[in-house]
């Protein structure tokens, strides 16, 4: 299997980079539920992160419930990560990663816009998808997890583009792109110890900088982002915060 754990454990010991604990399937429902089960049969100590990584996903889960369609020829992963930063905002989690996936992609020649706040574009087409929850006590959180999903070699929806498409790509191979997604994890353990950072990043990557509001069809301008990672927006004099597409804005006049 091409994201078999031994090769990609040598693979990033080869590269100095730190230990992960992986599981890695051929096939699986949904990377996200063979986590929640590891985690629930053997809790997490709060070290090492942990990934589940399936060649092919049969219940991917996207934002809101979607399908998200995760053929052969893919990464496919769901990864639980330390947390030290002192934000609980699941946004700056996803944008931090979308970030650092985009600087790994960005040193193989791929230009990549981010669209918040989790999809990454290549000539307007997907490319990539992250989808971060925090699981929070009290005030601390107390899991950090994401999903990614990169398009590699395999067959793409409508609207989607795969790394194969793309000709400065040189390298192909999915247990490449796996430590490539999981390096990227990494740096964004990291970077989220500083959320203006992580926004300054992604404002320079921005895929427009106007949105139409899904419900009303107003269209408003970005002025860039909050620590938070929410979207700051503005139509005249009256200014929007959006945390996600199907907020429903409440404007400041």
């Amino acid at each position: 299997m091409p994201t078999g754990g031994a090769s990609l454990a040598r693979l990033r010991r080869q590269s100095g980079a730190p230990p992960w604990q992986l599981r890695c399937l051929p096939v699986c429902a949904s990377t996200e539920q063979v986590l929640s089960d590891w985690l629930r049969l053997h809790p997490w100590d709060g070290v090492l992160p942990r990934a589940v990584i399936a060649r092919r996903q049969t219940l991917g889960q996207g934002q809101w419930g979607r399908r998200w369609q995760s053929p052969p020829g893919g990464v496919w992963l769901s990864a639980v990560l330390p947390w030290s930063a002192p934000c609980s905002a699941p946004g700056i989690l996803g944008l931090a990663v979308a970030v650092a996936l985009a600087e790994r992609l960005e040193a193989s020649g791929v230009a990549v816009l981010i669209k918040w706040p989790n999809d990454l574009l290549v000539q307007g087409r997907k490319l990539a998808g992250v989808l971060p929850r925090m699981v929070v006590r009290g005030s601390k959180v107390r899991l950090a997890r994401v999903g990614v999903g990169l398009n590699v070699v395999n067959a793409v929806p409508p609207g989607g583009i795969a790394l194969t498409e793309i000709p400065s790509v040189q390298r192909l191979q999915q247990l490449h792109w796996t430590a490539e997604v999981l390096a990227a994890l990494d740096h964004a353990v990291s970077l989220v110890a500083d959320p203006e950072r992580v926004c300054h990043a992604t404002e320079m990557r921005l895929w427009t900088r106007q949105v139409q509001d899904p419900r009303s069809g107003e269209s408003w301008s970005i002025e860039g982002l909050a620590e938070d990672g929410a979207l700051r927006l503005r139509q005249g004099t009256r200014t929007n915060t959006w945390t996600r597409w199907n907020d429903a804005p409440v404007a400041d006049l």
